[in-house]
């Protein structure tokens, strides 16, 4: 009890130290070893990228004060959630709790593909035309906003410890930086890692421009979901250094590049090909490159 009033007391701070620490090591890796040559000004993209971040920062503190870690204390407190409702064991309750909030951040991932309002919003984060740590924090506020609602549900329903929650926030933010690095891992570790965690060469084919692949790899944390719903693909058809990042007719560094026109983006043109569009992926790839 005592542990766990320390940790909702001070989660702010422990989410902090982590996200500073993690930052900075996968911000020196990718100075010491990157993956591929950015395309646009790091000033440029990491001012706003990072204006992002402290933007959503603030706004959820000042719409959710408690956030996730204070509706897991208040379900504990009043026995909300089927893991408190059947008083579960931490050692069961702890990690059981951490693999289901994951599951459910890879479903939501999924759910911002498939439906074309959500879509606009995720864009955001599909539409930086270079790939690095601050990509993984990259977000829409309204997308923020939506999944600390989900996050607050699936909580309410499941009852997980706090110090759980805070475990799960930790390596959610931890992971999402180091798989949207622009690091170099050598292929036979990567290959043994990417079983355990998502690692930046499984999820970068996430952010391909080709919408197939674009549609495939959606785990930040866990790579097992992607396996399990045959959504995984293990690289991308033009390699890691030849595939283009970013969003087919989202290139002007004006929109995808400056934080007013990320701003903006979720209200500009019409959603005529999202990523979960079961036609022709192929063709239409095969077309594109086959255009001069």
């Amino acid at each position: 009890m005592i542990f766990e009033q320390f940790i909702l007391a001070n989660e702010p701070v422990i989410r902090l130290g982590f996200f500073l620490g993690v930052f900075a090591v996968i911000g020196l890796w990718e100075v010491a070893a990157p993956r591929r040559a950015l395309t646009v000004s790091k000033t440029l993209r990491w001012a706003s990228n990072l204006g992002l971040v402290i933007f959503n920062t603030v706004l959820l503190r000042l719409l959710f004060p408690l956030a996730a870690v204070g509706v897991a204390a208040f379900c504990a407190t009043n026995g909300w959630g089927l893991l408190n409702h059947f008083q579960t064991p931490f050692a069961i309750a702890a990690p059981l709790a951490v693999i289901a909030l994951d599951f459910v951040i890879w479903l939501q991932h999924v759910m911002v593909h498939a439906v074309p309002a959500l879509w606009r919003l995720h864009r955001v984060h599909h539409a930086d035309p270079d790939y690095d740590v601050t990509t993984g924090a990259r977000f829409h506020p309204f997308e923020i906003v939506l999944s600390m609602l989900i996050k607050f549900a699936t909580i309410a329903v499941l009852g997980p410890p706090v110090v759980a929650v805070v475990i799960f926030e930790v390596l959610l933010n931890a992971t999402a930086m180091f798989n949207h690095g622009n690091i170099r891992l050598p292929a036979a570790l990567d290959r043994v890692l990417r079983r355990f965690v998502v690692t930046p060469d499984m999820h970068r084919v996430h952010h391909s421009i080709e919408e197939d692949e674009a549609n495939s790899n959606f785990g930040f944390n866990l790579p097992w979901w992607d396996r399990l719903f045959g959504t995984y693909r293990d690289q991308p058809r033009a390699g890691h250094v030849g595939m283009t990042i970013g969003i087919h007719g989202h290139a002007d560094p004006r929109e995808v590049a400056r934080l007013p026109g990320m701003l903006l983006l979720p209200f500009r043109g019409e959603v005529t090909d999202y990523a979960i569009n079961r036609r022709s992926f192929s063709g239409k790839a095969e077309a594109r490159r086959a255009d001069p």
